[in-house]
């Protein structure tokens, strides 16, 4: 069975919600259609010709970008000139091209979560925090009968997770009461009959954001006709999400030693540095991509070292005054998406039962090298 590519991009939208995104950011469906079935899937980092040339010579359907192939504004679309090239091919040969920007750097187990796991970070911070997921509580009333199969249904949806703890609720028993009315098919009881009924107060916390999947979950699973329920909002500090993460490494390193493992993690020929290359470093922040307005940040938060790309020499001299190494390893460091972003996305296909392939592009698209 072959998914649906909206199927496709519910999965990556589980991961990265478009609401993450930050203001103006071009996100979601560029080109083509998602109303038709996928054969294959290809993850990219950039969609450039040599990248749409390599998903023709695939076969594949949909390519899931993280950087938009509409970016500026269109006057023509010219295909004697690259860029008219690459939409013309796309078109042809009907692939879809879905982009997923900064909602993906924001996302929890994103973009930038990836970038601190693979140099090790530990204790690991959302470095600028852009908004907050507010806290409600849940309250629904269950027949005893069904008290466990709804207690699962809205945690599995995502109710019920407080800090590493998960199935957190407060459960009461007692009575309640209802008399159905005319023209109702009531689960317990009858047309006019009041009814006494052992039931279960259940009470538990959830972000906002997942709201809509609890309710869901909730009335999927509770056998009543009309379901008696509460949605209180809850004056608590919500989940912070953002750019970028802050943490320290599991062991101090100096400058040229952080520098060389970065080079190592990610492939590289060689990275710009900014500081003093043998002084210590022991908390990191990383940025993915262009991180140049995030260094001041860095440096709030008390960072020894900045992993980003796209540093201007002016922001340059400012962070090595303010005492912040810097470690430019290039916006293309951000190719490490291709492959995470493929393995959740198979993942999520095989567990649903579909057969689409997911494949991760081999095409080096870094303009940049080393000589």
């Amino acid at each position: 069975m072959l998914a649906h590519g909206q199927t496709v991009i519910q999965y990556v939208e589980g991961l990265a919600p478009k609401a993450m995104a930050m203001e103006g950011d071009k996100i979601g469906l560029h080109l083509g259609t998602l109303q038709k079935k996928v054969k294959k899937v290809m993850v990219a980092l950039d969609v450039l010709e040599s990248v749409v040339d390599e998903a023709i010579a695939e076969g594949v359907d949909l390519i899931v970008a993280h950087h938009a192939v509409i970016y500026r504004p269109l006057k023509n679309i010219r295909t004697d000139l690259a860029a008219g090239r690459v939409f013309e091919k796309l078109l042809k040969h009907d692939i879809a091209v879905y982009t997923a920007h900064t909602n993906l750097d924001v996302a929890v187990g994103g973009m930038n979560d990836w970038l601190a796991e693979a140099i090790g970070l530990v204790d690991v911070e959302v470095l600028d925090v852009l908004h907050r997921d507010a806290w409600k509580k849940l309250v629904v009333y269950v027949p005893k009968s069904h008290r466990e199969s709804v207690f699962q249904a809205v945690c599995q949806a995502g109710a019920g997770s407080v800090g590493n703890y998960g199935h957190c609720s407060f459960q009461v028993e007692g009575i309640g009461t209802f008399m159905p009315g005319e023209g109702t098919q009531p689960f317990i009881g009858a047309e006019g009959k009041l009814e006494r009924v052992e039931e279960v107060r259940m009470e538990l916390v959830l972000p906002a954001s997942r709201q809509s999947a609890v309710v869901k979950a909730m009335m999927a699973a509770h056998p009543y006709e009309e379901v008696a329920y509460d949605l209180i909002p809850l004056d608590l500090p919500g989940t912070g999400y953002g750019i970028g993460r802050i943490g320290h490494l599991p062991q101090p390193l100096t400058l040229r030693e952080l520098a060389e493992l970065v080079k190592e993690r990610f492939s590289l020929q060689g990275v710009r540095v900014v500081g003093d290359l043998d002084g210590t470093i022991k908390k990191v922040a990383v940025v993915g991509g262009d991180g140049s307005s995030f260094a001041s940040k860095a440096i709030f938060r008390g960072a020894d070292a900045y992993l980003t790309g796209d540093i201007g020499y002016h922001t340059a001299h400012d962070a090595q005054a303010e005492g912040l190494s810097i470690i430019d390893a290039g916006h293309n460091i951000e190719k490490i998406m291709k492959e995470k972003l493929a393995a959740y996305l198979l993942e999520r296909l095989k567990e649903n039962g579909y057969e689409t392939e997911v494949i991760a592009s081999r095409v080096h698209t870094d303009p940049f090298q080393f000589v």
